[in-house]
């Protein structure tokens, strides 16, 4: 089930929010070994206090299993403050249209395989689903994420691939960064619902066929 946190709602969902944090500080510090701030065992950065939309997806036992952060380009994102040099000086878009996605995180400990519920592959389409479905009904007509080659892969054969990048790939520590391009868009949507199999609504809880 997806909720979005930003910051008209964040007063009712602070537990979430603290778990969410949480989460990302056990994947990108701990699993991954990025260097970002992590105290009182919770990742945030400097664009966490810019009053973004937190798209959250919590498992049947109202645990946060994935997230992702979406910030309009109209100001800071990290694009174009922390990884401009992917541009190739090329200006960074400003769009209210257009917003970033970064920090997307799911729990490493749900099974690994297929599209069955509580796994990495469903959680990470729920997250998806709910981020385009949100941004469509916020007037969003793109989204930009800086992504790696691995995750270009999981988009591409999930239905999600990018229509397009910014600039060229440049090396970021262990890994290759590039700028994705992706449309907020019915058909988008369709396909990664197409992949993994979800057809209710994941703003809402998820009640299986057999006893609705």
């Amino acid at each position: 089930m997806i909720y979005v946190v930003d910051s008209l709602n964040a007063h009712e969902f602070s537990d979430l929010l603290i778990e969410m944090h949480q989460l990302r500080a056990r994947v990108f510090s701990d699993r991954l070994g990025w260097e970002v701030e992590v105290k009182n065992g919770m990742e945030r950065d400097a664009f966490d206090d810019l009053n973004p939309a937190h798209v959250i997806s919590v498992d049947e036992t109202g645990r946060v299993v994935g997230c992702m952060r979406l910030l309009p380009t109209t100001g800071p994102h990290m694009l174009s403050d922390v990884f401009s040099c992917l541009l190739d000086d090329e200006p960074p878009i400003r769009s209210a249209r257009v917003w970033e996605a970064t920090r997307f995180c799911v729990d490493t400990n749900l099974p690994g395989r297929g599209v069955a519920r509580n796994s990495i592959s469903y959680v990470t389409s729920e997250v998806m689903i709910g981020a385009f479905e949100y941004g469509i009904a916020a007037g969003i007509s793109d989204a930009v994420a800086v992504i790696d080659p691995v995750m270009n892969r999981v988009m591409m054969r999930s239905g999600n691939a990018p229509y397009g990048y910014l600039g060229s790939p440049h090396p970021m520590g262990k890994v290759t960064a590039l700028a994705a391009l992706m449309d907020c868009s019915e058909e988008r949507i369709a396909r990664i619902r197409d992949f993994a199999g979800i057809r209710h609504d994941v703003f809402k809880e998820f009640v299986p066929e057999a006893v609705q």
